[in-house]
């Protein structure tokens, strides 16, 4: 028995994990010492990794900062101060997120990180400027609030123009705009805090640890690194001067940089996610329509042997049969837990790649395999990664144009795995009544019905009861004997003189082809064409070439 656990709509799932793995042991103490509970996989694990990586390289860049701002200040009293105001404006952007309901995640931590930077420039400026006022005679108090004043309004229009910059990341629609508004609004209060830091604490700071002898004294890494800098400034301005005199060239060289730019961004590749390699690849398997429950199961067990010897993987789990992710009996999932990634010497990529060189060798099916991502904007279990929906308004317009869709997009170099849910090639089986017939022997339709039902419908009859546990009493007929439609002829009717009347007396049967399912969107048949992008191309160039394609038809 597999259980999948998924949590509530705004539910943390590290939290949710957490208390799974707390009810575990009280769960398996219930349960008969036969049963063994196993977590088969757990998708927090690559969360918490990855929200520990992030909490690291932000550390990391604090760290770095205040060493590169004691690089060129080569004063500790200076680089004190903005390497307060640095956590000070973390502390409360925190508090912001307390108080709309934010999470620590890679998002929030990334706009963290990157906010970093901006902390620190708007704290550089305001001290810059009042250690010019302090250099020059003045008093620390009048220097800061001098200082202070004068840049002010630059920090303030700084600030707006940054967050002016995140506006759009608030107002985009859909999945996206919901996965990066935690980004854009952590950010932007990051920004606004550090504005409000480097105008209020910092000329305060500045205010009681600078002074002139405190700017004025060397330590023995200023005395160092002074003519190394000197030298610096001196290029610096020689560079300077050398651009100001040529104020044409510089423009024309700027102006070809800004269309350089829109150039390369025409025909840089385009793509949505990068591929995460998280140690879970989903697939699916594919067998003739015709296949049955029965010969799906060993199918699947075929190719679960083949997967299960790759060194890479750890554990597989296959559903076969319909349910909710799975709408006919001829396709089956599959769930491959691979090794951790210090325990493999591949890749995702490259175990896909290898899985499905395995597989190949099994007749009869085929495997299409994708790494599962932690950030998905998939409404719907799909065999590959990306897919798009054909609509139409009747099966026959369906039913004509798939087919030619997809022989054109198998051919595309853009494109690969290409696959269609678009399945009118299974077998069903029309049972043809004599009403005449039917009618002289006293047999009604409801009495063929009802006999079919017997036969094929699982029809529930009785309930066995224990102390232990209730058994369903199930009626059906048993397929090892008679399998296919041999079945229907072993159906017998009683007539209304109590004679026995085989079904295949008043009735025929007919096989046909019929679709094994029929989605529809907004009350129109549709079917979903799923695909891969190759690596050396971009989802821009699978689209393009998809957008293309459809022209020709």
């Amino acid at each position: 028995i597999v259980m999948n656990v998924q949590r509530q709509p705004g539910a943390n799932i590290i939290s949710t994990a957490d208390s799974i793995r707390q009810m575990l042991p009280q769960l398996t103490e219930s349960l008969p010492k036969s049963v063994k509970v196993t977590v088969l996989s757990d998708r927090t694990t690559n969360i918490r990794a990855s929200v520990d990586d992030t909490q690291f390289e932000l550390m990391m860049a604090i760290a770095l900062v205040v060493m590169i701002i004691y690089l060129f200040l080569r004063n500790i009293p200076a680089t004190i101060i903005p390497g307060v105001a640095v956590p000070l404006s973390l502390i409360g952007t925190f508090a912001v997120m307390v108080f709309l309901d934010f999470s620590i995640n890679n998002l929030t931590l990334m706009a963290l990180t990157i906010a970093t930077g901006f902390v620190v420039d708007d704290a550089i400026v305001v001290i810059e400027n009042i250690s010019r006022y302090i250099e020059k005679g003045e008093k620390p108090l009048a220097a800061a609030l001098k200082g202070a004043g004068e840049i002010g309004f630059t920090i303030i229009s700084l600030t707006f123009s940054l967050i002016a910059v995140l506006i759009p990341l608030l107002f985009m629609g859909d999945i996206v705009g919901r996965l990066f508004r935690e980004f854009a609004i952590t950010l932007a209060v990051a920004i606004l805090i550090s504005a409000v830091v480097s105008l209020t604490l910092t000329p305060m700071m500045c205010a009681r640890m600078l002074s002139q002898e405190s700017l004025r004294k060397q330590n023995r890494f200023s005395r160092a690194s002074e003519k190394m800098f000197d030298r610096i400034i001196a290029a610096y301005g020689r560079g300077l001067a050398k651009v100001l005199n040529h104020p044409w060239l510089t423009l024309s060289v700027a102006l070809s940089t800004l269309l350089l730019s829109v150039l390369l961004w025409v025909f840089i590749p385009k793509g949505f996610f990068p591929v995460q390699d998280n140690g879970i690849i989903q697939g699916t398997l594919q067998a003739p329509q015709s296949s049955s429950f029965a010969n799906m199961a060993q199918r699947q067990r075929q190719v679960a042997d083949v997967i299960l010897q790759d060194p890479a993987v750890q554990s597989l789990t296959s559903f076969v049969g319909v349910d909710g992710t799975n709408p006919s009996l001829n396709s089956a999932r599959l769930q491959i837990n691979l090794k951790p990634l210090d325990e493999r010497d591949d890749r995702v990529q490259k175990v896909i790649a290898c899985l499905q060189t395995a597989v190949d060798k099994v007749p009869g099916v085929d495997l299409f395999l994708q790494p599962t991502q932690d950030l998905t904007i998939d409404t719907q279990v799909s065999r590959t990664q990306y897919q798009f929906t054909l609509q139409a308004t009747s099966l026959d317009a369906l039913s004509t144009w798939v087919p030619q869709l997809m022989e054109k997009l198998q051919q595309l170099p853009q494109l690969s795995d290409v696959s269609s849910d678009w399945q009118d090639k299974g077998l069903v089986a029309y049972v043809n009544v004599d009403r005449d017939s039917a009618s002289r022997l006293g047999i009604s339709m409801a009495d063929v019905d009802n006999a079919l039902y017997n036969a094929f419908g699982q029809r529930l009859i009785s309930t066995i009861y224990t102390q232990a546990n209730q058994y369903r009493v199930v009626l059906e007929h048993n397929t090892e004997i008679t399998p296919g439609l041999a079945a229907l002829d072993t159906i017998r009717l009683t007539s209304s003189d109590g004679g026995v009347v085989p079904l295949s007396s008043i009735a025929k049967v007919e096989q046909r082809f019929a679709p094994l399912s029929i989605n529809h969107l907004d009350q129109f048949p549709v079917t979903t064409i799923s695909f891969n992008v190759p690596d050396n191309y971009s989802l821009g160039d699978a689209v393009q070439a998809i957008m293309d394609t459809e022209k020709t038809l």
